[in-house]
């Protein structure tokens, strides 16, 4: 399944087109490196995502064999790591 869809179904991003500008910023991380949108996700990827505040790391721990089956979305990953970004001081 390919990542913008597999966020989309496991809720880690609102909308596919969201989940898709997010990759495309390169804010979704896997071993450091970023991740483009069509990145087959596989059992056991852990995902850096960096939203707003904060930067929350899943592991991937099934993935969805339809792309229309209705999943419980917390049974697709689990959080390994969340901490909050710091602001930064204004200019």
């Amino acid at each position: 399944m390919r990542l913008d869809k597999f966020m989309k179904v496991a809720r880690l991003s609102k909308r596919r087109t969201v989940a898709k500008e997010a990759l495309d910023a390169g804010r979704v991380l896997r071993g450091g490196h970023p991740l483009k949108a069509g990145y087959q996700v596989k059992v056991g990827d852990e995902l850096e995502i960096h939203y707003a505040r904060r930067v929350v790391t899943v592991r991937v721990l099934a993935v969805p064999e339809r792309p229309g089956a209705r999943v419980d979305p917390t049974a697709l990953y689990e959080v390994v790591v969340e901490r909050e970004e710091p602001e930064l001081p204004p200019l």
